[in-house]
């Protein structure tokens, strides 16, 4: 149960309802229809597409499918599968070390895409950090488990663990298709950049087979394909005061083509002596960021947006406004841990009042 909680609280973006569009041609109108899923990157997905027929849905929805759980599989910290090198395999150590790896060019893929965020971030998005989240992991299962008795990781233990978190100790051979860690203490941990990695590249397979009016939802990351139908997505945006009943939706956006993705801090997290400690860790602290309750992010490319709604969730907000603004096509929108909104300069040409 506790995962399927944290399945729920994930889900930070809706789509909302539209009115179909009546054709003036003799071709058969195309239908809504959406479809679940709780079987990848151990979050829920949607997906919902416009086709002629139930049947031309489902061949869809097969293919994304698919997909996604040979992303989930090769991405993975936790699982193992038979016959597969994943991320499990490079962190595993064999006789007190790490060994090189040979693995599938979507996990080369996605460390190179890794090491970019790391940069363009300033260092906010470090996949190398596997050593303090896993404290944190520890500890936060633990404390779900047992509230009366959940507790903060030691500083201690914190510090000690991030001297082991420098990327450039992940060595990547993009010829032999390797991947090796030469620090034996460092471990990756790819939850700010894989799940909106793999989102991308299905989405761009799709667009590249002609495919379009589709929106993926995993886990809160949102890909729209083309138009819904004949007009834009309508997609809400979640009040991060998930208490507020008559107010759920704190935006709305009309999206074609494009991906919003939310980092917030009351999506996973754990109470200690009645406050709220949440999953995403700033790397200078090595504690949760508390400067927002939220920060959502619309970019043409999902994986840039997972990586960068994180980033700017721990970044003050005039540094992390000057990296949005001198990036093209990205836009974010910060909430304050007061409630007040802040936007960067063209965030509010996506956005639409929904009556």
């Amino acid at each position: 149960m506790k995962r399927y909680v944290s399945v729920i609280l994930s889900i930070i973006v809706a789509v909302l309802p539209m009115m179909l569009l009546v054709s003036c041609d003799t071709e058969p109108h195309k239908t809504k229809f959406n479809s679940h899923y709780f079987d990848y990157f151990d979050t829920a997905t949607t997906i919902i597409g416009y086709e002629k027929t139930q049947e031309d849905f489902d061949e869809v929805c097969k293919e994304i499918t698919t997909l996604l759980r040979e992303y989930h599989r090769l991405y993975t910290i936790y699982n193992r599968y038979e016959g597969l090198n994943n991320l499990v395999t490079i962190n595993d150590i064999v006789d007190g070390k790490h060994t090189a790896v040979t693995v599938d060019k979507k996990i080369i893929d996605m460390l190179i895409f890794a090491k970019e965020m790391y940069q363009k971030t300033d260092g906010n998005v470090n996949i190398a950090m596997g050593s303090v989240l896993e404290i944190w992991h520890i500890y936060r299962n633990e404390g779900l488990d047992n509230p009366a008795k959940a507790e903060l990781p030691p500083m201690d233990e914190l510090k000690e663990a991030s001297k082991h978190t420098n990327i450039d100790d992940l060595i990547i051979d993009t010829d032999k298709n390797t991947v090796f860690l030469a620090d034996p203490s460092m471990t990756l941990d790819v939850g700010a950049i894989a799940k909106g990695f793999a989102v991308e590249k299905i989405a761009k397979h799709l667009e590249g087979k002609g495919i379009t009016g589709y929106i993926l939802n995993v886990g809160g990351n949102v890909r729209t394909i083309g138009m819904a139908d004949e007009e834009k997505w309508k997609v809400g945006i979640e009040n991060p005061d998930i208490n507020n009943e008559e107010k759920p939706y704190i935006e709305y956006l009309k999206l074609s083509g494009e991906s919003v993705v939310t980092s917030g801090s009351y999506q996973r997290f754990y109470i200690v002596n009645g406050e709220n400690y949440h999953h995403i860790i700033d790397p200078e602290t090595l504690m949760p960021g508390t400067k927002y309750r939220s920060v959502s992010v619309i970019t043409n490319d999902s994986g840039l947006g997972d990586a960068m709604s994180t980033a700017l969730f721990i970044m003050d907000y005039e540094e992390g406004k000057k990296i949005v603004e001198s990036t093209e096509n990205l836009e974010a929108m910060w909430v304050l841990a007061d409630g007040t909104q802040l936007y960067s300069s063209g965030f509010e040409s996506y956005t639409f009042e929904y009556n």
